[in-house]
Parts: C-alpha cells; sequence; structure tokens
C-alpha cells in the first residue's frame, strides 16, 4: 500500500525493452532503503524491484503493465515519481494508493492560479464517477484533492511543494499521466451496486 506522497524523483538510467517486456534502472537516494522483492511505485504503478544499491535499483514492467500505464514512454533521463511501500508504523498523510493504474490520462491544460497550478486531466466516463470535488485522485503517484470536475476531465491545484517535489512540475499538454482512482469508491459502488434500484420492503 502507499500513501502518494512521493519521497523522491529519480532518473531513469537504462532502459532495456524487448518483446517480454521491459528492465529499468532507477538512480535514486532511496536506493539505500530497498531490498529485492521490495515494492515501489513508479510514477504510481507498483514494481518490484528486482537489484538495488545505495544509489539505484533495478525492476522490470512486464508487458500488461506496459500496456495499461505510461511506463512504455519512459527512457534514459526521464524523471518519475517514487514511493516505498508504506509501513504499519507510518502515518496516513495522503490516502491510500495500492499502485494499480486505473487509466493513462492526458493533460489537456495547465492555468497558473497565484502560486498553485491547475493542472486539467482528460480522463474516461467510466472512471469519472469514482471522482467528486475535495475528494482524492492519483496522478503519476501523487496524493491530489480533485479541485474541479467536468464532462471527460478532472482537475487538480498543485501547491508550491507539489511542482518542487514531484515530476508534476514538468507536466505539459499531451503528457501522459497515470491515474488511480479512489479505492474507497470503488468499493461503495460494488457493495451498493445491486440493491440500486430496488425497493424497501
Amino acid at each position: 500500500m502507499f500513501t502518494g506522497l512521493i519521497q523522491d524523483v529519480g532518473s531513469v538510467e537504462a532502459v532495456e525493452a524487448g518483446s517480454d517486456g521491459a528492465r529499468l534502472r532507477i538512480v535514486t537516494d532511496l536506493g539505500a532503503e530497498i531490498s529485492p522483492g521490495d515494492s515501489v511505485a513508479v510514477d504510481g504503478a507498483c514494481l518490484t524491484a528486482t537489484g538495488a544499491d545505495a544509489g539505484s535499483f533495478e525492476t522490470e514492467a512486464m508487458n500488461q503493465t506496459l500496456e495499461v500505464t505510461s511506463l512504455k514512454g519512459l527512457e534514459a533521463g526521464s524523471r518519475v515519481n517514487l514511493e516505498l511501500a508504506m509501513k504499519a508504523s507510518d502515518r496516513l498523510g495522503g490516502h491510500i494508493l495500492q499502485g494499480h493504474v486505473d487509466a493513462v490520462g492526458e493533460v489537456v491544460s495547465i492555468e497558473e492560479d497565484g502560486f498553485a497550478r491547475r493542472l486539467r486531466v482528460a480522463l474516461e466516463p467510466e472512471l469519472l464517477r469514482y471522482a467528486v470535488e475535495r475528494g482524492s485522485i492519483g496522478l503519476n503517484g501523487t496524493s491530489l484533492t480533485v479541485a474541479a470536475l467536468g464532462e471527460g476531465w478532472v482537475e487538480a491545484s498543485l501547491i508550491p511543494e507539489t511542482l518542487q517535489r514531484t515530476n508534476l512540475g514538468d507536466a505539459a499538454p499531451g503528457d501522459k499521466l497515470n491515474v488511480e482512482c479512489d479505492i474507497v469508491a470503488k468499493y461503495v459502488e460494488r457493495l451498493v451496486s445491486p440493491f440500486v434500484g430496488k425497493e424497501q420492503a
């Protein structure tokens, strides 16, 4: 489980892509805290470390992961948001994220708003139903608050701290972002859907 509080922005040092998937080497100061087998959220996608040293770690992304996330667009030099799996003793300072990407959204507009920056991302209708104003959403693994909703889009307002400490500060129109919707909303829908439309006895 993750919280959406980015711990470091790593740099992709190497990508070895083939028909069987992709192997990544990512430079980060978190390398000293990572052991083989650990889960690491890379731009919000939960991956397993296959090796690590003090300054980097290696991981693999299978074809299924590449197909449903923005990781297939990574290349040497790409900056990626990183978060280690949450410990039981940690504070839940963001919101619950699983590292299971629901969709890849496209940045459609960016607007400066005082010291903040409003980021609008296109989102499919079947996922928009899980978003509510002032609710939570994960973009590239970052825990954010939904600032506004519209027909086919969701908007988040990024404070300077977020712009500085994540790769969302680099986002531009046309960029692809990994989107993870609120797991609580999904469970609620699953639980109540059998009863929707039924009259009470």
